[in-house]
């Protein structure tokens, strides 16, 4: 280890990086793990609400899109999807839902 690269340096898992890296990285990967739950359930929705729409069911169409939308809502409000994003995939999902009923 060389001697005068100051405190801010520490030898973690067995290599060297900065300390502020290392608890930036630690930080992301918890916020990830807390994150993908948020992420899979909007995409189950989705995905679920695609099938209903293709099955050419109306109300159960308009339920699953509905659950879609709600999920999609909560996921960009705790940040595990852009904002817009939501938005984009809402806009899609309800286009697919008015096409189909026409």
């Amino acid at each position: 280890m060389r001697t005068g690269i100051g405190v801010r340096n520490a030898v973690i898992q067995g290599r060297f990086k900065q300390v502020p890296a290392a608890k930036s990285q630690r930080v992301a990967e918890r916020k990830r793990q807390l994150k993908r739950p948020i992420r899979t359930r909007a995409k189950t929705f989705v995905r679920k609400a695609r099938l209903s729409i293709d099955s050419g069911d109306a109300e159960a169409a308009e339920a699953t899109t509905m659950q879609a939308i709600v999920a999609l809502d909560k996921a960009a409000q705790k940040g595990a999807v852009h904002k817009r994003n939501a938005a984009r995939r809402k806009s899609r999902l309800v286009r697919r839902l008015n096409a189909a009923r026409a």
